[in-house]
């Protein structure tokens, strides 16, 4: 994952190559107020992630069918997804056809209690885009401050970084989070899929990061 507070992060449409790890970017705190057991970041992928944190998913096969499906699920218990299918399916129709190819399915996950223990915004696996549900309250807590990059980000979309003692909140709007999903998250994303040439994990990310401004936050603004 890029410089983000959650994981979204992305991978090439290949079922056979390995996801590719992105950095942990720093430690949630979880409503208990004991730190996670992971970290909040974009998880990019082809394969399911190293053993332990696992984005367990269903495996989409690739169809060629050129068509986009959605694949909505409940958020779970305190979560909510902050677009819909129809915001995301106006938002792909913005874009260059070429660029959306490769993309056959966009599902709508469950915030689980694994899932919980390692918590992403979206990731990409194989031909299919993965968005995450966020906190109801649309508030994230962390026990460590955002790094520069991480605060000049949410700034961009319309977040708020605030400190709270010694732990650190992020904070949306449903404007802004719905912003931050659709014109960073997934974009972001969709650059993974479309990434053929780019095999090493910075590299990647750092093509996702330039997609994702070049077609999400510039095209928007």
């Amino acid at each position: 994952m890029r410089p983000t507070n959650r994981s979204h992060h992305r991978f090439s449409p290949s079922a056979t190559s390995n996801r590719h790890t992105v950095p942990c970017i720093m430690p949630r705190v979880n409503r208990s107020g004991l730190p996670a057991v992971a970290f909040r970041e974009r998880a990019t992928s082809r394969q399911p992630r190293r053993a332990g944190l696992a984005v367990s998913e269903k495996w989409h096969e690739p169809h060629g069918s050129g068509a986009v499906r959605f694949i909505l699920h409940a958020p779970g218990v305190q979560f909510v997804h902050p677009v819909t299918a129809a915001e995301v399916k106006e938002r792909l129709s913005a874009l260059p056809e070429q660029l959306k190819r490769g993309l056959e399915v966009v599902q709508f996950s469950t915030m689980t209690r694994k899932r919980q223990t390692f918590p992403c915004y979206g990731m990409q696996w194989g031909s299919a885009i993965y968005l995450y549900p966020i906190e109801k309250d649309l508030v994230e807590n962390y026990s460590a401050p955002p790094t520069p990059a991480q605060a000049i980000e949410a700034r961009m979309f319309g977040g708020r970084w605030e400190q709270k003692g010694e732990r650190w909140r992020l904070i949306w709007t449903p404007t802004a989070i719905r912003n931050f999903y659709l014109n960073n998250v997934l974009i972001h994303e969709l650059g993974h899929l479309v990434d053929a040439r780019n095999n090493n994990a910075r590299d990647r990310e750092r093509f996702a990061n330039w997609f994702a401004i070049e077609y999400g936050y510039r095209r928007k603004r």
